[in-house]
């Protein structure tokens, strides 16, 4: 393996998942990096070493670790170049500079060489999701379009399900929800016993009132990830829209149950102070 190829095989460990969220806000998975694998260690090099140093240092001072990495691309080329890019990105991504992050995105992306295509997309991914947090979301559609295209290239179905889902939420906030069952279609299929291809199907269903399709889509979620908070939130939209608002009840209620302490606990008793009590029964009427 060539020195390049070594290090961005490190970088793909170290990187964020690139996944959004599906509010289309502030990207979370641009925040969130999983943890470095210790197994790498033993592989480290100088180049590598430099980029661990600069990923510690975002939590404690994102200020400082943007500064290192803007002097380190001024006196590197090539994998540094890449890695310097990398963390720049990231720290740009903490301080909320958002065209600044895209901007090193890009340039890691385009530098990373073209045998690389799963690296080019997980750069491509950081980028898009930079650009929604810039409130870019034409660019930001052919950040991710290009980077499903790498992940196709890198035969990667994973990058490849996760950049068809950024694209079909980029394409809902642009008004074109049918377009976006096409992107929505390839990532269940590529990730059929994943849940947030289904979950998100379902939504897209829902706002446009085919609920039958709705309440098929959320019932695959659901059987892959009963547990998961958005699905049941989902699913009790989805039931009350219906009519049938003892299942929304249900759905809403297993929420609280099962997560009491949740964001989505706490939606899901909102929910259903806006829904109101069940209605008696058995009851009759006096003579």
């Amino acid at each position: 393996m060539s020195q390049v190829s070594m290090i961005l095989a490190f970088l793909i460990q170290v990187g964020p998942n690139p996944a959004a969220n599906d509010n289309l806000g502030v990207p979370d998975e641009l925040l969130n990096r999983p943890p470095r694998q210790s197994s790498l260690e033993a592989a480290q090099n100088p180049t590598t070493a430099w980029l661990e140093e600069c990923l510690d240092l975002l939590a404690q001072d994102p200020a400082r670790a943007h500064s290192k990495a803007q002097i380190r691309l001024t006196e590197t080329s090539g994998a540094d170049r890449i890695i310097a890019n990398h963390c720049l990105g990231l720290a740009a991504t903490e301080l909320g500079l958002w065209d600044d992050a895209r901007t090193a995105f890009i340039a890691a992306r385009d530098e990373t060489p073209m045998d690389e295509q799963r690296t080019k997309a997980r750069f491509g991914l950081m980028a898009g999701n930079a650009a929604l947090g810039a409130g870019d979301q034409d660019d930001a559609l052919l950040l991710l379009q290009t980077a499903q295209e790498n992940a196709k290239t890198a035969a990667s179905a994973t990058l490849e399900a996760l950049a068809a889902m950024d694209v079909a939420r980029v394409l809902v906030a642009l008004g074109r929800p049918h377009d976006a069952f096409v992107p929505l279609s390839r990532a269940t299929l590529l990730e059929p016993e994943k849940a947030e291809p289904w979950l998100l199907t379902a939504t897209l269903y829902r706002r446009l009132e085919r609920l039958d399709d709705a309440q098929e889509a959320i019932e695959q979620a659901a059987r892959l990830a009963p547990l998961e908070g958005a699905i049941g939130l989902e699913a009790g939209l989805i039931a009350v829209l219906s009519g049938r608002d003892e299942a929304a009840r249900q759905s809403w209620q297993s929420v609280i149950d099962t997560q009491p302490e949740s964001p989505a606990a706490k939606t899901a008793e909102d929910y259903l102070e806006q829904l109101g009590p069940a209605p008696e029964t058995g009851q009759t009427s006096n003579p």
